[in-house]
Protein backbone atom coordinates (compact mmCIF):
# COMPACT_ATOMS: atom_id res chain seq x y z
CA UNK A 1 0.00 0.00 0.00
CA UNK A 2 1.86 3.12 -1.03
CA UNK A 3 1.16 6.14 1.10
CA UNK A 4 2.08 8.82 -1.68
CA UNK A 5 5.85 9.42 -1.27
CA UNK A 6 8.17 8.37 -3.80
CA UNK A 7 10.59 5.66 -2.59
CA UNK A 8 14.54 7.04 -2.58
CA UNK A 9 16.82 6.15 -5.56
CA UNK A 10 19.54 4.41 -4.50
CA UNK A 11 22.01 5.87 -7.21
CA UNK A 12 20.54 9.46 -6.20
CA UNK A 13 21.52 8.32 -2.30
CA UNK A 14 24.55 7.13 -3.37
CA UNK A 15 26.37 9.58 -5.64
CA UNK A 16 26.93 12.59 -2.83
CA UNK A 17 28.59 10.39 -0.93
CA UNK A 18 31.01 9.15 -3.84
CA UNK A 19 31.40 12.91 -4.67
CA UNK A 20 32.69 13.31 -1.12
CA UNK A 21 34.89 10.48 -1.01
CA UNK A 22 36.64 11.49 -4.39
CA UNK A 23 37.22 15.37 -2.97
CA UNK A 24 38.88 13.60 -0.06
CA UNK A 25 40.79 11.74 -2.38
CA UNK A 26 41.79 14.37 -4.32
CA UNK A 27 42.69 16.72 -1.36
CA UNK A 28 45.09 13.87 -0.22
CA UNK A 29 46.83 13.62 -3.34
CA UNK A 30 47.21 17.43 -3.36
CA UNK A 31 48.44 17.40 0.25
CA UNK A 32 51.14 14.33 -0.88
CA UNK A 33 52.14 16.53 -4.07
CA UNK A 34 52.24 19.46 -1.72
CA UNK A 35 54.32 17.80 1.03
CA UNK A 36 56.85 16.31 -2.05
CA UNK A 37 57.75 19.93 -3.43
CA UNK A 38 58.47 20.74 0.58
CA UNK A 39 60.68 17.87 0.70
CA UNK A 40 62.30 18.36 -3.05
CA UNK A 41 63.11 21.75 -2.28
CA UNK A 42 64.47 21.31 1.21
CA UNK A 43 66.99 18.65 -0.72
CA UNK A 44 67.47 20.74 -3.51
CA UNK A 45 69.08 23.60 -1.01
CA UNK A 46 72.66 22.92 -0.12
CA UNK A 47 73.73 21.68 3.12
CA UNK A 48 74.86 24.87 4.86
CA UNK A 49 71.84 26.31 3.91
CA UNK A 50 69.74 23.90 5.89
CA UNK A 51 72.18 23.70 8.96
CA UNK A 52 71.55 27.59 9.10
CA UNK A 53 67.89 27.14 8.73
CA UNK A 54 67.52 24.99 11.33
CA UNK A 55 70.32 26.39 14.10
CA UNK A 56 68.81 29.68 13.36
CA UNK A 57 65.39 28.49 14.47
CA UNK A 58 66.44 27.09 17.44
CA UNK A 59 68.28 29.93 18.41
CA UNK A 60 65.24 32.31 17.99
CA UNK A 61 62.94 30.19 20.05
CA UNK A 62 65.96 29.55 22.72
CA UNK A 63 66.28 33.08 22.09
CA UNK A 64 62.66 34.10 23.05
CA UNK A 65 62.25 31.82 26.30
CA UNK A 66 65.42 33.62 27.66
CA UNK A 67 64.49 36.96 26.95
CA UNK A 68 60.88 36.13 28.49
CA UNK A 69 62.29 34.58 31.34
CA UNK A 70 64.49 37.57 31.70
CA UNK A 71 61.75 39.69 31.26
CA UNK A 72 59.46 38.87 33.95
CA UNK A 73 62.30 38.30 36.50
CA UNK A 74 63.19 42.30 35.13
CA UNK A 75 59.43 43.00 36.15
CA UNK A 76 59.58 41.17 39.15
CA UNK A 77 62.94 42.74 40.22
CA UNK A 78 62.98 42.86 43.89
CA UNK A 79 61.44 39.49 44.23
CA UNK A 80 64.03 37.84 41.79
CA UNK A 81 67.14 39.92 43.62
CA UNK A 82 65.52 38.15 46.91
CA UNK A 83 65.24 34.82 45.72
CA UNK A 84 69.25 35.13 44.29
CA UNK A 85 70.34 36.76 47.26
CA UNK A 86 68.94 34.36 49.58
CA UNK A 87 70.36 31.07 47.39
CA UNK A 88 73.31 32.79 47.60
CA UNK A 89 73.90 33.40 51.08
CA UNK A 90 72.44 30.05 51.84
CA UNK A 91 75.21 28.64 49.78
CA UNK A 92 77.26 30.18 52.07
CA UNK A 93 75.89 29.32 55.41
CA UNK A 94 74.67 25.96 54.48
CA UNK A 95 77.72 24.17 55.70
CA UNK A 96 77.71 26.40 59.45
CA UNK A 97 73.92 24.72 59.51
CA UNK A 98 74.78 21.61 58.43
CA UNK A 99 77.72 21.08 61.62
CA UNK A 100 75.28 23.13 64.06
CA UNK A 101 72.46 20.27 63.31
CA UNK A 102 75.56 17.36 63.76
CA UNK A 103 76.00 19.42 67.63
CA UNK A 104 72.11 17.73 67.66
CA UNK A 105 70.82 21.49 67.57
CA UNK A 106 67.27 21.66 66.21
CA UNK A 107 67.22 22.65 62.87
CA UNK A 108 65.22 25.92 63.55
CA UNK A 109 68.13 27.25 66.27
CA UNK A 110 70.66 26.29 63.77
CA UNK A 111 69.30 28.59 61.44
CA UNK A 112 68.98 31.39 63.95
CA UNK A 113 72.72 30.55 65.14
CA UNK A 114 73.69 30.84 61.25
CA UNK A 115 71.27 34.35 60.57
CA UNK A 116 72.78 35.73 63.83
CA UNK A 117 76.29 35.37 62.89
CA UNK A 118 75.58 36.86 59.58
CA UNK A 119 74.36 39.93 61.11
CA UNK A 120 76.96 39.85 63.76
CA UNK A 121 79.56 40.02 60.96
CA UNK A 122 77.92 42.70 58.98
CA UNK A 123 76.83 44.71 61.75
CA UNK A 124 80.36 44.29 63.07
CA UNK A 125 82.04 44.98 59.87
CA UNK A 126 80.14 48.59 59.50
CA UNK A 127 80.72 49.79 62.76
CA UNK A 128 84.53 49.26 62.15
CA UNK A 129 84.54 50.96 59.14
CA UNK A 130 82.49 53.76 61.06
CA UNK A 131 84.75 54.15 63.76
CA UNK A 132 88.38 53.68 61.80
CA UNK A 133 87.08 56.44 59.03
CA UNK A 134 84.58 58.89 60.71
CA UNK A 135 87.26 61.18 62.02
CA UNK A 136 88.99 61.35 58.59
CA UNK A 137 86.22 63.11 57.01
CA UNK A 138 86.62 66.40 58.77
CA UNK A 139 90.31 66.28 56.95
CA UNK A 140 88.73 64.91 53.78
CA UNK A 141 87.15 67.95 52.07
CA UNK A 142 90.42 69.70 52.64
CA UNK A 143 92.56 67.19 51.29
CA UNK A 144 90.02 66.98 48.51
CA UNK A 145 89.96 70.24 47.27
CA UNK A 146 93.92 70.91 47.41
CA UNK A 147 94.28 67.60 45.23
CA UNK A 148 91.84 68.31 42.39
CA UNK A 149 93.32 71.56 42.50
CA UNK A 150 96.94 69.45 41.76
CA UNK A 151 94.98 67.41 39.41
CA UNK A 152 93.11 70.62 37.24
CA UNK A 153 97.11 71.75 37.30
CA UNK A 154 98.41 68.20 36.29
CA UNK A 155 95.69 67.77 33.60
CA UNK A 156 95.70 71.38 31.81
CA UNK A 157 99.63 70.96 31.49
CA UNK A 158 100.00 67.55 30.46
CA UNK A 159 96.70 67.49 28.41
CA UNK A 160 96.01 69.79 25.34
CA UNK A 161 92.81 71.10 27.53
CA UNK A 162 92.28 74.59 28.60
CA UNK A 163 91.26 75.58 31.98
CA UNK A 164 87.69 76.95 30.55
CA UNK A 165 87.05 73.90 28.62
CA UNK A 166 87.79 71.77 32.17
CA UNK A 167 85.52 74.12 34.19
CA UNK A 168 83.36 73.61 31.67
CA UNK A 169 82.97 69.72 31.55
CA UNK A 170 83.26 69.50 35.57
CA UNK A 171 80.06 71.95 35.56
CA UNK A 172 78.13 69.91 32.66
CA UNK A 173 78.97 66.63 35.24
CA UNK A 174 77.87 68.16 38.40
CA UNK A 175 74.64 69.29 36.68
CA UNK A 176 74.55 65.74 34.89
CA UNK A 177 74.80 64.36 38.44
CA UNK A 178 71.98 66.99 40.23
CA UNK A 179 69.64 65.97 37.45
CA UNK A 180 70.14 62.37 37.57
CA UNK A 181 69.58 62.29 41.14
CA UNK A 182 66.29 60.98 42.61
CA UNK A 183 63.07 62.97 44.15
CA UNK A 184 62.62 62.65 48.12
CA UNK A 185 59.15 60.63 46.96
CA UNK A 186 61.16 58.41 44.85
CA UNK A 187 64.29 58.29 47.14
CA UNK A 188 61.61 57.21 50.22
CA UNK A 189 59.76 54.59 48.05
CA UNK A 190 63.28 52.57 46.70
CA UNK A 191 64.68 53.05 50.70
CA UNK A 192 61.09 51.54 51.55
CA UNK A 193 61.21 48.93 49.09
CA UNK A 194 65.05 47.42 49.65
CA UNK A 195 64.45 47.50 53.43
CA UNK A 196 61.15 45.48 52.24
CA UNK A 197 63.79 43.31 50.66
CA UNK A 198 66.39 43.09 52.82
CA UNK A 199 63.21 41.63 55.91
CA UNK A 200 62.39 39.13 52.62
CA UNK A 201 65.88 38.18 52.25
CA UNK A 202 66.28 37.06 56.26
CA UNK A 203 62.95 35.73 56.40
CA UNK A 204 63.37 33.40 52.95
CA UNK A 205 66.87 32.35 54.45
CA UNK A 206 65.72 31.25 57.73
CA UNK A 207 63.16 29.00 55.72
CA UNK A 208 65.93 27.72 53.13
CA UNK A 209 68.44 26.94 56.12
CA UNK A 210 65.80 25.18 58.44
CA UNK A 211 63.92 23.45 55.85
CA UNK A 212 65.38 23.23 52.25
CA UNK A 213 66.16 19.91 52.61
CA UNK A 214 62.51 18.60 52.92
CA UNK A 215 61.61 21.10 50.57
CA UNK A 216 64.20 19.84 47.90
CA UNK A 217 63.16 16.12 49.16
CA UNK A 218 58.89 17.35 48.07
CA UNK A 219 60.13 18.48 44.84
CA UNK A 220 61.66 15.27 43.91
CA UNK A 221 58.57 13.28 45.30
CA UNK A 222 56.96 14.64 42.25
CA UNK A 223 59.25 14.01 39.53
CA UNK A 224 58.58 10.45 37.70
CA UNK A 225 60.59 7.70 38.59
CA UNK A 226 62.34 7.61 35.68
CA UNK A 227 63.80 11.44 35.27
CA UNK A 228 64.08 11.31 39.04
CA UNK A 229 68.10 10.11 39.20
CA UNK A 230 69.05 12.44 36.52
CA UNK A 231 67.37 15.26 38.24
CA UNK A 232 69.01 14.45 41.24
CA UNK A 233 72.48 14.51 40.15
CA UNK A 234 72.00 17.91 38.28
CA UNK A 235 70.30 19.18 41.45
CA UNK A 236 72.96 17.93 44.17
CA UNK A 237 75.47 19.31 41.44
CA UNK A 238 74.28 22.48 40.72
CA UNK A 239 73.92 23.35 44.20
CA UNK A 240 77.64 22.41 44.45
CA UNK A 241 78.45 24.53 42.22
CA UNK A 242 76.66 27.58 43.57
CA UNK A 243 78.55 26.11 46.97
CA UNK A 244 81.97 26.47 45.52
CA UNK A 245 81.29 29.66 43.54
CA UNK A 246 80.29 31.30 46.88
CA UNK A 247 83.04 30.45 49.13
CA UNK A 248 85.38 31.11 46.49
CA UNK A 249 84.36 34.57 45.53
CA UNK A 250 83.98 35.82 49.25
CA UNK A 251 87.33 34.57 49.58
CA UNK A 252 89.53 35.93 46.40
CA UNK A 253 87.16 39.17 47.20
CA UNK A 254 88.44 39.10 50.88
CA UNK A 255 92.14 38.56 49.26
CA UNK A 256 91.81 41.69 47.11
CA UNK A 257 90.63 44.25 49.90
CA UNK A 258 92.95 43.01 52.29
CA UNK A 259 96.12 43.35 49.52
CA UNK A 260 94.70 46.60 47.96
CA UNK A 261 93.73 47.75 51.86
CA UNK A 262 97.32 47.55 52.95
CA UNK A 263 99.07 48.70 49.56
CA UNK A 264 96.41 52.16 50.49
CA UNK A 265 97.50 52.37 53.98
CA UNK A 266 101.09 52.37 53.41
CA UNK A 267 100.36 55.13 50.70
CA UNK A 268 98.78 56.95 52.90
CA UNK A 269 95.56 57.19 50.80
CA UNK A 270 92.59 58.38 53.43
CA UNK A 271 89.66 56.37 53.57
CA UNK A 272 91.71 53.68 52.91
CA UNK A 273 89.06 50.72 54.83
CA UNK A 274 85.59 52.16 53.16
CA UNK A 275 88.08 51.60 49.73
CA UNK A 276 89.07 47.99 50.65
CA UNK A 277 85.30 47.16 51.21
CA UNK A 278 84.03 48.40 48.01
CA UNK A 279 87.15 46.18 46.39
CA UNK A 280 85.70 43.62 48.27
CA UNK A 281 81.57 44.08 46.94
CA UNK A 282 83.05 44.49 43.68
CA UNK A 283 85.00 41.22 43.74
CA UNK A 284 81.62 39.58 43.34
CA UNK A 285 81.29 41.12 39.71
CA UNK A 286 84.11 39.54 38.01
CA UNK A 287 86.65 41.64 36.04
CA UNK A 288 84.12 44.33 36.00
CA UNK A 289 83.86 45.26 39.73
CA UNK A 290 88.03 44.73 40.39
CA UNK A 291 87.98 47.01 37.69
CA UNK A 292 85.47 49.84 38.87
CA UNK A 293 86.96 49.35 42.29
CA UNK A 294 90.77 49.86 41.67
CA UNK A 295 89.64 52.91 39.93
CA UNK A 296 87.59 54.31 42.23
CA UNK A 297 90.99 54.26 44.68
CA UNK A 298 93.07 55.06 42.18
CA UNK A 299 90.94 58.48 41.97
CA UNK A 300 90.89 59.11 45.38
CA UNK A 301 94.55 58.47 45.71
CA UNK A 302 94.63 61.33 42.80
CA UNK A 303 92.82 63.75 44.32
CA UNK A 304 93.72 63.50 47.60
CA UNK A 305 97.81 63.11 47.03
CA UNK A 306 98.47 63.76 43.70
CA UNK A 307 99.72 61.83 40.41
CA UNK A 308 102.55 60.09 42.32
CA UNK A 309 100.91 58.48 44.96
CA UNK A 310 97.65 57.55 41.96
CA UNK A 311 100.43 55.74 40.27
CA UNK A 312 101.71 53.83 43.09
CA UNK A 313 97.98 53.12 43.91
CA UNK A 314 97.16 51.50 40.19
CA UNK A 315 100.89 49.63 40.14
CA UNK A 316 99.21 48.11 43.75
CA UNK A 317 95.98 47.56 42.46
CA UNK A 318 97.25 45.38 39.36
CA UNK A 319 99.69 43.79 40.77
CA UNK A 320 96.79 42.20 43.44
CA UNK A 321 94.61 41.77 40.67
CA UNK A 322 97.08 39.90 38.62
CA UNK A 323 98.25 37.62 41.71
CA UNK A 324 94.57 36.89 42.29
CA UNK A 325 93.66 36.40 38.56
CA UNK A 326 96.45 34.17 37.59
CA UNK A 327 97.58 32.35 40.80
CA UNK A 328 94.57 32.52 43.77
CA UNK A 329 91.30 32.10 41.47
CA UNK A 330 92.59 28.37 39.80
CA UNK A 331 93.60 27.43 43.41
CA UNK A 332 90.23 28.39 44.73
CA UNK A 333 87.73 28.37 42.02
CA UNK A 334 88.82 24.77 41.07
CA UNK A 335 88.11 23.85 37.28
CA UNK A 336 84.65 22.76 38.37
CA UNK A 337 83.54 26.29 38.82
CA UNK A 338 85.49 28.33 36.27
CA UNK A 339 84.41 29.64 33.05
CA UNK A 340 86.00 31.85 30.11
CA UNK A 341 86.62 34.98 30.57
CA UNK A 342 84.79 35.57 27.32
CA UNK A 343 81.76 33.70 28.90
CA UNK A 344 81.90 35.81 31.98
CA UNK A 345 81.61 39.13 30.23
CA UNK A 346 78.85 38.58 28.45
CA UNK A 347 76.78 36.94 31.38
CA UNK A 348 77.93 40.24 33.33
CA UNK A 349 76.94 42.62 30.43
CA UNK A 350 73.50 40.63 30.11
CA UNK A 351 73.14 40.68 33.60
CA UNK A 352 73.81 44.33 33.62
CA UNK A 353 71.59 45.43 31.03
CA UNK A 354 68.73 43.59 32.27
CA UNK A 355 69.03 43.88 36.08
CA UNK A 356 71.19 46.29 36.55
CA UNK A 357 73.77 46.33 39.53
CA UNK A 358 71.56 43.25 40.90
CA UNK A 359 71.87 41.58 37.55
CA UNK A 360 75.83 42.07 37.16
CA UNK A 361 76.23 40.25 40.97
CA UNK A 362 74.01 37.14 40.38
CA UNK A 363 74.72 36.71 35.99
CA UNK A 364 77.80 34.82 37.10
CA UNK A 365 76.65 32.30 39.75
CA UNK A 366 73.34 31.81 37.34
CA UNK A 367 75.62 31.24 34.38
CA UNK A 368 78.05 28.37 36.31
CA UNK A 369 74.89 26.72 37.80
CA UNK A 370 73.29 26.42 34.45
CA UNK A 371 76.18 25.51 32.39
CA UNK A 372 77.28 22.57 35.65
CA UNK A 373 73.07 21.31 35.36
CA UNK A 374 73.09 21.06 31.74
CA UNK A 375 76.68 19.36 31.13
CA UNK A 376 75.49 17.02 34.02
CA UNK A 377 71.65 16.29 32.10
CA UNK A 378 74.26 15.46 28.70
CA UNK A 379 76.60 13.42 30.64
CA UNK A 380 73.81 11.54 32.01
CA UNK A 381 71.67 11.20 28.36
CA UNK A 382 74.78 10.17 26.71
CA UNK A 383 75.23 7.61 28.88
CA UNK A 384 78.67 8.86 30.63
CA UNK A 385 79.62 9.29 34.36
CA UNK A 386 77.86 12.79 35.28
CA UNK A 387 80.95 15.13 36.43
CA UNK A 388 80.71 14.60 40.37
Amino acid sequence: MSDGTAAPDPQSASAPDGEQEEQRTTSRNRMQDGQERIHHTWESLPWFLRWAVVWSACLLVVAAGIYLLATVAARLAPLTIALAATLFLAAMLDPLAVRLRRLRLPPAVAALLSLFLLLAVIGGAAYLVWTLTADQFSSLSKQLDEGLDRTRDFVTSSLPVSPEQLDRWTKQATEGLRRSTPDPVAGARTAAEVAGGVLLIFVLLFFLLKDGRPMWGWVLGRISDRSRPAFVQAGRNGWHTLSAYTRGTVAIAAIDAIGIGLGLVLLGVPLALPLAVITFLGGFVPIIGATVAGSVAVLVALAAKGPATALFTLLVVIAVQQLEGNLLEPLIMKRQVRLHPVVILVAVTAGTLFGGIPGAFVAVPVTAVVYRVVDTVTALRQGRDAPG
